[in-house]
């Protein structure tokens, strides 16, 4: 699984590369990376190797040495930040599915839009759920749809989820059982569920499934020189 995951990263930057192996940095110039916002360094460390993009030429030199440091967003001192968010990918072999009764969704469907639309933009800015290109598997109670997950696919590579419970109903066991529908449909589709968080409630739902942290992702804007 790995070494998908690595591929899949590596593919990310929109260069022809290869992942570093452990023990290893790598930083290479792309403006066009998709591992950050356009303009800043994105930097993803799996399995004990790094690999980061910048924008431009001078940076490769000041983000290598900040990435053999203990705290490189210390050193590196940017002036915005996104992350770090944790990078948990499952194996069918690790796989704890959840029992529970689930439904099979467009994404755009009013009871998928009145969950999205029930919690604050943040929460839905880091869910994603409206993002979906699978349709969305969700959790009734009474009726009412209190959480629901689905997946857009990585480069054919990856899955990677976004869950969304109702405020008031998290802490429940429903984002796990949407969340274990959505690893399924997935793996069925030889697709590796990939999971990104970065509070430690998410995370937690991530490992009752079975997801094994890999890593982390971290954006930085960086000050001009």
């Amino acid at each position: 699984m790995i070494e998908r995951v690595w591929s899949l990263w590596a593919g990310l930057t929109k260069i022809p590369i290869e992942f570093p192996r452990p023990g290893e940095i790598r930083v290479v110039v792309s403006p066009e990376s998709q591992l950050c916002p356009p303009g800043w360094v994105g930097i993803v460390q799996l399995a004990g190797a790094a690999l980061a993009t910048v924008p431009e030429p001078g940076m490769v030199d000041r983000v290598r040495d900040a990435l053999q440091q203990e705290d490189p967003v210390a050193v590196l001192q940017p002036t915005a930040t996104l992350g770090p968010a944790w990078l948990s990918y499952l194996d069918r072999a690790d796989f704890v599915p959840m029992n529970g009764e689930v439904e099979q969704l467009p994404v755009e469907h009013p009871a998928v839009k009145e969950l999205i639309a029930g919690v604050d933009q943040a929460d839905a800015d880091e869910a994603g759920l409206d993002a979906i290109l699978s349709d969305a598997f969700v959790v009734r109670d009474a009726g009412e749809v209190v959480s629901g997950c689905g997946y857009r696919p990585w480069l054919d590579t990856a899955a990677h989820l976004s869950v969304l419970t109702a405020p008031r109903r998290r802490g429940q066991g429903h984002a796990r059982v949407a969340a274990s529908a959505a690893a399924v449909d997935a793996l069925d589709r030889g697709l590796v569920p990939q999971w990104r968080a970065r509070v430690e409630a998410s995370r937690r739902v991530a490992r009752a499934l079975g997801f094994r942290e890999l890593g982390t992702q971290l954006s930085l804007r960086l000050p001009a020189e």
